[in-house]
């Protein structure tokens, strides 16, 4: 009787503890998708925003923060559609927004900014 009291308190341990743990990653996860302050040296802003157009194939993912992480589910661009750029890291992101022609929504995040290209321009933006 003894041994299953100890077993049954250790198991109550262990699952309060994975729920701390846990909890302390969803804290983790929910920081890491909080988008950073734009107008920093870290992430400079375009004021106007810059035309950008979308390059490559497939699909181009929004996050809600420049984070692989923090997937805006639903929201995408694709090639040869048009965006604008308001700020960028140095680490590859772009904060943009994009305005749907043929309903008229809009929607703001980050994407890869290997993604895009200047109007006209051939190859990726330097």
């Amino acid at each position: 009787m003894i041994v299953r009291k100890t077993l049954l308190a250790g198991a109550v341990c262990s699952a309060a503890l994975l729920a701390l743990v846990g909890s302390g990653a969803r804290a983790d996860a929910a920081e890491a998708c909080q988008a950073p302050k734009t107008g920093t040296s870290d992430v400079p802003i375009f004021s106007p925003p810059v035309s950008q157009v979308v390059r490559g194939k497939g699909k181009v993912q929004f996050y809600s923060a420049p984070n692989y992480h923090c997937v805006i589910k639903g929201a995408f661009v694709v090639p040869k559609d048009q965006v604008l750029m308001d700020a960028q890291t140095s680490d590859g992101w772009s904060s943009v927004t994009y305005a749907n022609p043929n309903t008229g929504n809009n929607v703001s995040g980050w994407v890869r900014t290997d993604r895009l290209k200047e109007p006209g321009s051939v190859g990726p933006k330097h």
